[in-house]
């Protein structure tokens, strides 16, 4: 596996730009690729993908320059493992809530010793048995990164013990999500949602874990940031393309 830039970013505490993708569609990861932003987050969870469109996103991504991250659908272990074997850089899998889920994405991510992911070297991330299988499951035990997505009032208060015993590299907090445990759908912004968020950073600072989040605009996502949020999924394929179209719309009337 190549050297992962933006697991090294990270690790050298730069903050790192990205957006969430839904749109079926390679050229929409190559765009982002080319305007510049760091990483994609191709959502299995929410877009509608299966897994050969997966692997020509990724495709997409390592024509374009950009850093091609795989929301699985579900925690499944086969869900982490067809996102990896396709090349992708790393997993973001939702709704960790408990340390067995954590050390779950651990154990399916990682090569052993560090966990016990199935093994072929006839894969796109093994370039197709054109190296040795021990040089690629050392190469990917050093580069594949693991995000979990934190989204519940549970999974923030489980957070210490889970990051105790599973080395993920990112703790991402969905404040979406986290509104809806918290009994308050959609109020993104409520203060018992920023509440949560601010207590996730700590902990996460505390263990000298990477952070990310959601934000829906520049001045959100660099609020974010000063408070030590790294790794920042900007907007969503969808709404980018939606505010820029209707933005036209508006300059002709």
């Amino acid at each position: 596996m190549k050297r992962n830039v933006l697991k090294s970013r990270l690790k050298n505490g730069e903050n790192v730009i990205g957006t969430f993708v839904c749109i079926n569609s390679p050229a929409v990861v190559e765009i982002f690729g080319y305007a510049g932003f760091d990483f994609v987050i191709i959502d299995m969870e929410h877009g509608p993908f299966n897994f050969e469109t997966v692997e020509n996103m990724i495709r997409a991504s390592e024509a374009s320059g950009i850093t091609p991250i795989v929301r699985t659908p579900s925690s499944e272990e086969t869900y982490i493992l067809r996102a990896l074997e396709c090349g992708a850089a790393g997993v973001q899998v939702p709704h960790v809530d408990d340390v067995k889920t954590a050390k779950s994405v651990i154990e399916a991510a990682m090569y052993f010793p560090k966990g016990m992911r199935g093994v072929s070297p006839y894969t796109k991330a093994a370039q197709y048995a054109s190296v040795d299988p021990r040089t690629h499951m050392e190469s990917s035990n050093s580069e594949v990164m693991t995000i979990i997505h934190i989204e519940s009032h549970e999974g923030i208060n489980n957070l210490p013990e889970m990051l105790d015993e599973a080395p993920v590299d990112v703790v991402f907090l969905g404040p979406y999500d986290l509104s809806q445990s918290l009994g308050i759908p959609g109020l993104v912004n409520d203060q018992r949602v920023a509440e949560n968020i601010m207590r996730g950073i700590k902990i996460c600072k505390e263990k000298g874990v990477s952070v990310g989040t959601f934000a829906e605009s520049p001045e959100n996502a660099k609020k974010w940031m000063s408070m030590g949020i790294q790794y920042i999924a900007y907007s969503v394929d969808i709404g980018i393309f939606m505010r820029a179209a209707k933005q036209i719309i508006q300059n002709f009337k």
